[in-house]
């Protein structure tokens, strides 16, 4: 069967190797045409391509199911695998990695090419072909893709075929953030860590956070209130490492005698937590042999690092679903839409909740006893009770979802309403923060 996949990104490619190796031929189109010559790598359109990511196990877990020679050329390429620990306490079946977002498109991106029933092309993709009333292809800068099965894996940005699905939910989240890579001098010895990503800390009103990548390199970032436009100034390298320095658990790893800078500044704006289904308005399968995957079902604010995890899984299911319902696209895309809602849709619910009121919390609200946490919370408390830590362990690992949360909220809850409080972090407030920017031209 011919396949058309519209996005070249982690999910295209991992959709299309997949498919490949089951027989199909397949051709990704994509509007980049990937690394210059020299290595570099702007990725058109993909903003949030040079910020950190968290590549937790699943993504291992997929790789190595369907193409675990990918791993083995991360491993050559730089990337580091980190053990999670599993909801039991035991270390996970599945590595992690540390790698940046760039190595590991690369090194995706190069074994597609090399796999045989892949064509990677370059192009805009238009529209959605129509033959009857199933899908027959793409139009790509004006001429025809034809194929029998049409792959929607174009991101949180396409647009393909929107009218075809009923609206997306969500919107905005609220939140930005701005970081910059950096490079440990030789020799040197990386900062203090309290997460196998390297350190995430919520100060008064924003949070930060270290990413350790591949090869000695890592990310500093802020993650603050998108409509506090003080915080646009960090887009300054050097408002940017003077806010670093004075956040100690920044400065420790951004002093001058630690690292050094090898990228601009990188702000990260239109940030949305979203959920769109496969069917339309009415409930229907639109366009029979269109299915929609990856950012194009589900976008969550990446502060959790759960993007690729959460599109890969569903790029497994969709793959298992092709499998068993061979020819009968309708029904791959009911039972796929029915599999989301259960297993995609809850991550999306969890961050609106979530990122609504850390909002309210950082602008001056206290924590509110008198309705259902936000896991980040619940998660709090479980550092001050580890007898949380059996049910929010797994959910934490993405071993299970928010929902399973609800059996220990109302401990968490008691615990907040005696009075208890996390220890703040030290460094400064946001507004204490805003006063060290230095003055601009």
């Amino acid at each position: 069967m011919d396949v058309a996949v519209a996005g070249a990104g982690p999910t295209g490619l991992f959709m299309a190797v997949a498919l490949a190796r089951r027989g199909h031929r397949v051709t990704v189109v994509d509007r980049d045409a990937g690394p210059a010559p020299d290595g570099s790598w702007e990725r058109r359109g993909v903003m949030q391509f040079h910020h950190p990511h968290g590549f937790r196990p699943q993504v291992c877990q997929a790789l190595q199911a369907e193409m675990p020679e990918v791993l083995t050329a991360l491993d050559g390429a730089g990337a580091e695998r980190v053990v999670f620990r599993g909801g039991d306490g035991l270390p996970a079946p599945y590595a992690a990695l540390r790698c940046r977002r760039a190595l590991f498109e690369q090194v995706l991106r190069d074994f597609a090419r090399a796999e045989p029933g892949v064509t990677i092309a370059q192009g805009h993709v238009d529209d959605v072909l129509r033959e009857g009333d199933r899908a027959a292809g793409l139009r790509v800068d004006g001429r025809d893709v034809r194929a029998a099965l049409v792959i929607n894996a174009s991101g949180r940005a396409g647009r393909i075929a929107a009218g075809l699905r009923a609206p997306a939910e969500g919107g905005d989240c609220g939140l930005a953030y701005v970081s910059r890579q950096y490079e440990l001098l030789p020799g040197a010895e990386r900062g203090p860590m309290n997460a196998p990503v390297g350190i995430i800390q919520t100060l008064t009103g924003y949070l930060i956070a270290i990413f350790l990548h591949d090869r000695g390199t890592f990310s500093a970032l802020f993650i603050r209130p998108a409509d506090d436009r003080r915080f646009g100034a960090l887009r300054f390298p050097e408002v940017f490492q003077a806010a670093a320095l004075a956040v100690p658990a920044l400065a420790a790893w951004v002093s001058p005698d630690r690292s050094r800078p090898i990228t601009p500044v990188l702000p990260g704006g239109r940030l949305y937590n979203t959920y769109r289904g496969q069917l339309d308005a009415d409930g229907r399968v639109a366009l029979p042999g269109l299915l929609h995957v990856g950012d194009a079902v589900c976008t969550t604010n990446p502060s959790a690092g759960r993007g690729i995890a959460v599109s890969l899984r569903q790029a497994v299911s969709l793959l298992g679903l092709l499998d068993e319902h061979p020819g009968d696209p309708s029904a791959v895309a009911l039972a796929f839409d029915e599999w989301c809602l259960t297993t995609v849709r809850p991550w999306y619910e969890d961050h609106v909740y979530w990122d609504t009121d850390i909002l309210r919390r950082w602008a001056g609200g206290d924590v509110d006893v008198t309705r259902r946490l936000p896991s980040d919370l619940i998660m709090e408390a479980a550092e001050k009770d580890p007898s949380l830590l059996r049910v929010v362990g797994p959910y934490m690992a993405m071993e299970a979802l928010p929902s399973t949360l609800d059996e220990v909220e109302p401990q968490a809850r008691a615990l907040f309403a005696s009075g208890w409080r996390p220890a703040p972090h030290p460094g400064p407030t946001r507004d204490e923060l805003a006063a060290t920017f230095p003055a601009i031209p």
